[in-house]
């Protein structure tokens, strides 16, 4: 074994009895490559990442590869997903040297972390137009010892421009309504009519989820943007990116038709498309979407919970050494399993003797109109129960079980928004293990840490993991009024103010203390999960609001005013901060339920400020079991009491309250949209 067996991360230890020399990111390695005057070759990867696994069985488990390797270079192994830091600044190095981005990401660096040369998967030996990582290998190797002049010059001038490309200074402005003119003819260049999705033509594919983008599209008053919304929301839950059987979503679709995907579950993935379905369902009145929803949160449940209470990175793309192998049908199976029953299953779910990829089927939904009468729908709920059964003997995807902070406070929100919207008392439940366990193993002393494996926190924390986590709480306090995750989120908003902050207002993504890298990087884009500039902005605005503090609010205005231009240029390329802004624009309201949690009265107004989509503001509720706790931490529950013994809600606006209502009608009505 080599030094990655000692390691936390699933990703790395996959590579403990590769015949390479690799190292884990770390001050000894950096030191080894400048005591030995060597290159450094990076490999960064994730332990769900198909082509990851590719170029580990071809290269690094190659002997006369892995002895090259070892001679020529210092080598180290990232896990992306335990040090995004990392991963950021060189993914920003690939797309400037005009290299497309993806992983395994492969980077070649001076011995001080200046990189070089750089790209993504390579065969071993050369394949088409495609060089071999062998004569790379060699060819940069040489470059090194007879061109270093030229290559330290080239390293210099690319680290030159990532510190200034990826902290920007950018010009701000004001988050006006000005900014949402701009979202629809954006998507729209990238809309699919036929299938849903954004993806540039011809090809239209890969498709991935762009669940921030979807609610922002359902959340503006237009027809042509809750058309491209709801459109791709049922192509998503029809094809085979969605999981027919087991509930949850795959990692994107490589088609256009949202038929084949590839194969991984991402944790992130499916804590973000849950809101997504839930405020389809609400806006389109689509119990479809909810069904989604509730899937999703169960297969997480099922699958991806961990005993204490956090939840787990994500699910292989491979199992048995095949990618797909554990989600795909042959006919002959099929028949086997559910006899006179399969021409009906068949039809439902494009299921056919030749196949719809590599000669097996993937499922979808084919023809949703098959079972029409109630005998073949219960027909249908029993063929689907018995062949994931069957599915479920078969050798699984491996799972890193990993807990990601910022992950898991993103399913917090899910799980909470499941909960206030499905009414699922499972749903809450999670969201308080989940929360609990964020508390106790992932936040010490004040501060959080990005990973949690095997019994222990790794990894400070990055501005994703603070601002993520405190917004999951604010969620479960809104669901359950706890006053434990108010006051444990204002505590993280504090601690992210103080060691992330930036001049301009915005925030940078490592802390002040943490280890210094080629640049702090400041981000505004995103990519597969929200920017933490964006996460950060919503915390501040939502807690703000909770807490009735200004000053927290503003906090989060300034974030949105200090990221303008990206906004102003490109809203498709920030999402979630424009996600924030609506929030902002839409007048926020502080809606406060004084009642008894076991009356029923109390329960119908916290429905109807629940079930509220777009969100009208935050929802708390007060009652004699936390209003001693609330009112030591905010003003906003003062006075907040039931009126002649009957529950109330009180809608605010920044401190300024209607009359109390009783009725839960009124109170919808009083929380509609102005269009």
């Amino acid at each position: 074994m080599n030094r990655l067996s000692k390691e936390s991360s699933p990703y790395l230890r996959q590579h403990q009895n590769n015949p390479v020399d690799w190292h884990p990111w770390g001050p000894e390695a950096l030191a080894l490559a400048k005591k030995l005057d060597k290159p450094i070759f990076l490999s960064i990867g994730y332990s769900a990442c198909h082509w990851c696994h590719v170029m580990a069985a071809e290269s690094f488990s190659d002997p006369e590869m892995a002895r090259l390797m070892n001679e020529l270079f210092v080598c180290i192994k990232v896990d992306r997903e335990e040090r995004p830091d990392i991963d950021e600044i060189y993914m920003g190095a690939l797309h400037a040297m005009g290299q497309r981005g993806g992983w395994p990401l492969s980077a070649w660096l001076t011995p001080d972390g200046q990189p070089f040369y750089g790209g993504t998967y390579f065969p071993l030996d050369d394949r088409g137009q495609s060089p071999g990582f062998r004569r790379v290998c060699t060819s940069l190797a040489n470059a090194w010892k007879d061109q270093r002049e030229d290559v330290l010059k080239g390293a210099k001038s690319l680290s030159d421009h990532l510190e200034k490309s990826l902290a920007p200074t950018l010009q701000a402005g004001e988050p006006t309504a000005a900014l949402l003119d701009k979202i629809v003819p954006q998507a729209r260049e990238r809309f699919d009519p036929e299938y849903g999705g954004f993806a540039y033509p011809p090809n239209r594919a890969p498709k991935f989820p762009h669940s921030a983008e979807l609610q922002v599209l359902l959340r503006l008053p237009s027809e042509e943007a809750h058309s491209m919304a709801v459109t791709t929301l049922h192509g998503m839950r029809r094809g085979g990116m969605h999981d027919q059987l087991g509930g949850g979503f795959h990692r994107y679709s490589t088609d256009r038709k949202w038929l084949v995907p590839h194969f991984e579950k991402m944790l992130y993935d499916n804590a973000l498309l849950v809101p997504c379905y839930l405020e389809g369902a609400r806006q389109a009145n689509e119990p479809k979407f909810a069904e989604v929803a509730r899937t999703t949160l169960d297969y997480m449940l099922r699958e991806l919970q961990a005993p204490l209470g956090g939840f787990w990175s994500s699910l292989d793309a491979q199992s048995e050494g095949v990618e797909g192998k554990f989600f795909v049908w042959q006919f002959e199976e099929v028949q086997k399993l559910l006899g006179e029953d399969t021409a009906l299953v068949a039809k439902t779910f494009g299921i056919s003797k030749a196949g719809n990829w590599e000669h097996n089927n993937v499922l979808w939904l084919a023809d949703e109109t098959a079972a029409s009468t109630d005998e073949q729908q219960q027909a249908l709920a029993k063929a689907r129960a018995t062949l994931f059964a069957a599915r479920d003997t078969r050798i699984k995807p491996g799972t890193d079980d990993k807990v990601l902070a910022s992950w898991n406070g993103l399913t917090l929100t899910a799980l909470a928004d499941g909960y206030r919207v499905l009414g699922d008392e499972r749903y809450l439940q999670a969201a308080q293990r989940c929360g609990a366990f964020l508390l106790d193993h992932l936040v010490v002393d004040g501060r959080v840490w990005r990973s949690w494996q095997g019994g222990k926190a790794r990894h400070q924390g990055y501005l994703e993991d603070y601002v993520a986590v405190a917004g999951g709480l604010l969620s479960v306090f809104e669901a359950d009024g706890d006053p434990k995750w108010l006051a444990a989120a204002h505590a993280l908003l504090l601690q992210t103010a103080q060691h992330f902050r930036a001049e301009d207002g915005s925030f940078y993504f490592t802390a002040d203390d943490h280890e210094q890298l080629l640049a702090r990087t400041k981000s505004v884009t995103e990519g597969a999960t929200p920017s933490g500039n964006a996460l950060a902005a919503l915390a501040f605005l939502r807690g703000g609001l909770l807490l009735g503090d200004e000053k927290l609010y503003e906090i989060g205005v300034a974030t949105m005013r200090a990221c303008h231009e990206v906004l102003d240029k490109g809203p498709s390329s920030a999402p979630s901060m424009m996600l924030a802004v609506q929030f902002h624009l839409g007048s926020p309201k502080e809606i406060v339920i004084a009642g008894d949690p076991s009356d029923a009265r109390t329960q119908a107004l916290l429905e109807a400020a629940w079930r509220r989509f777009p969100q009208a503001g935050v929802v708390a509720m007060v009652h004699d079991g936390n209003r001693a706790e609330l009112l030591k931490m905010s003003s906003v529950y003062q006075g907040k009491l039931p009126v002649d013994g009957v529950p109330a809600a009180y809608v605010c606006e920044r401190g300024t309250c209607q009359a109390p209502i009783t009725d839960p009608a009124s109170l919808a009505k009083s929380l509609e949209t102005k269009k």
